[in-house]
Order: C-alpha cells, then sequence, then structure tokens
C-alpha cells in the first residue's frame, strides 16, 4: 500500500446530516494534518472503508456459516468463511473465529471457554506493559479469575523469562498468557510454550499490536504452535477495529460457543468484510515490505530519539512501539501529550516499570509508528519526527514557540497524503 490518494465518499451523509458531516471531514483533517504516532492505531484503504460501510451490515447472521438462526445467509455465509479461510492462510491457523467484535471481549470468549472462575491464569502486569484484560483486578479478568501477573526485570526492563517460570512452576496456572501493549522488545514465544508444556498449561498469546508483524515473520508467529492466540484487526495489521481468535482444533467448539451464543448474538458482518480485505491484503508480498519498515522506522525514531537525550524503557525497540521515560526533562507524560497534542503530534502517555507517578499522570509516553509507515514515511523523516518531538518538549511551556512547531508538522504531514 503506498501513500496514494484515497477518496472517503461522503455525499449522502453531507446532504442529510451536514453537522455529522462536518466532524467526519475535521477528524479526516486531523489524522491528515497531525503526525499519529499512537502504536494501536493505523490508517485503513478504502477497500476497506467500502467494505465496513456496504450493505453486509444489514443482516443478522446468528450463528456460524451453514449453521444460522436466520433465512438469507447464503452470502453471508461465504463473506465470513473467505474471512476464517484467509485468515488461517496468513497465520497458519488450524481454527479461526471472525466474530469476537474487539480483542478484549476476544480474550474473555477464550477465558470463558477454557476456564472456571475462580480458575488461575498468568499474564503480564498492566504498569509493566500488560493489557486490562491480562488479569488487572479492576477488569473482569482479575475479578472473575485468579491471576498471579508477572513484572519485567527492574534493572533491564525486559522480561524475566526464569521468573515467569519460577512463577508458573508455583502456581501452576490453568493458562499461560504472553503479550503486550507496551513492551518493546521481541517475546521469545518457544520459552513460553517451554513454560506451559512443564507446567501443564494451556500456552496463550494475545498479539494485538504485533500480529501484522507475526503474520509475515517480522517477529515471530506463535500461531502454528501455540494453543490459543487472540489479536485485534487493526494496529499492525491494518484492517478494521474488531478481533479474531486462533487456535489448536482441539478447542475450536469450545471457544465458538462462548462467543456465541455465549458473549454475543449476531456478528457484525460488514466488520468482518472488511477483515477479509485486510487479510487479502496482508497476504500480498508488499505487506511484508511495509511490515519490515515499520520497525526501521521504529528502530530509527528510537535511536533519533536517543541521540537528543531522552531516555527509552530498555534502551530501544525492537519492534513497532517505543516507551519514552520523561523524567530527565522534567515533564510528566499527561503534559507531553497535551504539548504534542496541540500541535499535532500525537502520542498517548503511558506508565513505565517501576512508575513512581500516578496512571493517569505517569511518567511517560508510548509511541508508534504503523501509520506513519503507512503513509510513506521512511527513516529520514522519523530523524525529522523525532527532532519535531523533542523541540515541542523542550518548549512546551511556551504556546507561541510551539506555534512555529505546528507548522513544520503541517508541512511534513503535506507531503505524505493518504485519504483525499
Amino acid at each position: 500500500m503506498s501513500s496514494k490518494l484515497y477518496e472517503t465518499h461522503l455525499n449522502a451523509i453531507q446532504s442529510f446530516d451536514p453537522v455529522l458531516s462536518d466532524l467526519l471531514v475535521k477528524e479526516k483533517q486531523r489524522q491528515m494534518n497531525g503526525l499519529e504516532l499512537i502504536p494501536s492505531e493505523n490508517l485503513v484503504s478504502q477497500a476497506v472503508l467500502e467494505a465496513m460501510g456496504s450493505v453486509a451490515t444489514n443482516k443478522y447472521a446468528e450463528g456460524y456459516p451453514g449453521k444460522r438462526y436466520y433465512g438469507g445467509n447464503e452470502f453471508i455465509d461465504q463473506i465470513e468463511q473467505l474471512a476464517i479461510d484467509r485468515a488461517k492462510q496468513l497465520f497458519g491457523a488450524e481454527h479461526v473465529n471472525v466474530q469476537p467484535n474487539s480483542g478484549s471481549p476476544a480474550n474473555m470468549a477464550v477465558y470463558f471457554a477454557l476456564m472456571q472462575p475462580g480458575d488461575t491464569f498468568m499474564g503480564m502486569r498492566l504498569d509493566m506493559g500488560g493489557h486490562l484484560t491480562h488479569g488487572h483486578p479492576v477488569n473482569f479478568s482479575g475479578k472473575l479469575y485468579k491471576c498471579i501477573q508477572y513484572p519485567v526485570d527492574p534493572k533491564t526492563e525486559l522480561l524475566d523469562y526464569d521468573l515467569i517460570r519460577k512463577m508458573a512452576l508455583e502456581h501452576k496456572p490453568k493458562i499461560l498468557l504472553s503479550g503486550f501493549t507496551a513492551y518493546p522488545r521481541v517475546i521469545d514465544f518457544k520459552i513460553f510454550r517451554e513454560i506451559a508444556d512443564e507446567v501443564g498449561a494451556i500456552c496463550m498469546a494475545d498479539i494485538a499490536h504485533i500480529a501484522g508483524l507475526c503474520a509475515v515473520n517480522v517477529h515471530e508467529n506463535p500461531v502454528p504452535y501455540f494453543d490459543v492466540v487472540t489479536t485485534t484487526t487493526h494496529k499492525t495489521l491494518r484492517g478494521p477495529r474488531s478481533a479474531i481468535i486462533m487456535c489448536k482444533e482441539k478447542f475450536g467448539a469450545a471457544i465458538d460457543k462462548a462467543i456465541f451464543p455465549g458473549l454475543q448474538g449476531g456478528p457484525h458482518e460488514h466488520i468482518i468484510a472488511g477483515k477479509a480485505v485486510a487479510f487479502k491484503e496482508a497476504l500480498q508480498p508488499e505487506f511484508k515490505n511495509y511490515a519490515q519498515q515499520i520497525v526501521k522506522n521504529a528502530k530509527t525514531l528510537a535511536d533519533e530519539l536517543t541521540s537528543l537525550g531522552l531516555r527509552l524503557v530498555t534502551g530501544g525497540t525492537d519492534n513497532h512501539l517505543l516507551l519514552v521515560d520523561l523524567t530527565s526533562k522534567g515533564i510528566s507524560g499527561k503534559e507531553a501529550e497535551h504539548a504534542l497534542d496541540s500541535i499535532g503530534i500525537y502520542v498517548n502517555k503511558n506508565a513505565i516499570p517501576y512508575d513512581s507517578r500516578k496512571p493517569f499522570d505517569p511518567s511517560g509516553i508510548r509511541l508508534g509508528t504503523p501509520v506513519l509507515t503507512t503513509r510513506g514515511m521512511k527513516e529520514s523523516e522519523m530523524k525529522e519526527v523525532a527532532r519535531l518531538i523533542v523541540k515541542a518538549l523542550d518548549l512546551h511551556k511556551d504556546s507561541e514557540k510551539l506555534k512555529t512547531v505546528q507548522s513544520e508538522v503541517l508541512e511534513l504531514c503535506q507531503q505524505f497524503p493518504f485519504y483525499k
């Protein structure tokens, strides 16, 4: 996918609902006139947009292909099966459920299918880079199940596989979960598989952030040898905001029942159509080039930020994201997010491992390169982006001088259009 112009058709909305139309246009302009560095976001193709806005949204299709509770699903069955078959081919999966509406319910379905309330599982701590659904106490995963959460090493900020093994041997979890939302290094999935086998646990991965990298082996793909793998379909996979579950065939029936009728009713077949498009895009040879460029861009951005005086958690990145510790700058993550947001550089405040600050105003910011790579930016632009970020942070208390940085941001963005 190149940075060619894609036209979004809003004629009917413009005619019927100009207030909403105006807001959508403004959002499109915000995306095009800013540097989107939130690592969980991406820009979908015109083809994906069209699939999501198609007549498939009109059809109720409770059940699964060939076994529906409504009539008239002849073509919907073919659409959903197409998405399933393409996901299997893309990831090397035995069984795929394409109906989960998003990542959290996908994880919920796996837990409901393979555990009973009160069972023990292991996941990564939220403040170390894990996700809410990996066992945080405020989330259903921490309320319904006994979750043992592993940290990262306090010195290296890396996963401590010896500690994870020790904890698994002690607690004997039903599920051993690997995956993250803010961990900038590769995961050694083979070690997780070994530990799971050693303690008799179901081996599960949540690859929501790195799915696009895993699909083309830019990051190791755990799907062929893990029991269960969940992922969102946006982020690095560059599809609709949704999710899928991939698993060994022996777990397929239980997971399908957990999704429907366990958690959901009629699946969103227009979004499933969008997934089918995105999976076909990811099966094209150029998608691997895209995934490789994401990592090259992230590494360049990390190196340049480091050379400009910022400390990165773990010292760098192996994937699409990086975590910046702003402690030495004397600015909080919240302040940094607001300052950068004001000039069209979009990041999110984020805790760093063993953060002394509160979650709503942590010490770090999280950056990622999927969107800028989709727009066609490469290493030279990443160096410029790093310079603009550091310049804005240095000027965060001077709104007038920040405006000069904003003009530089806009100038860079205009060189890489995507949506018309």
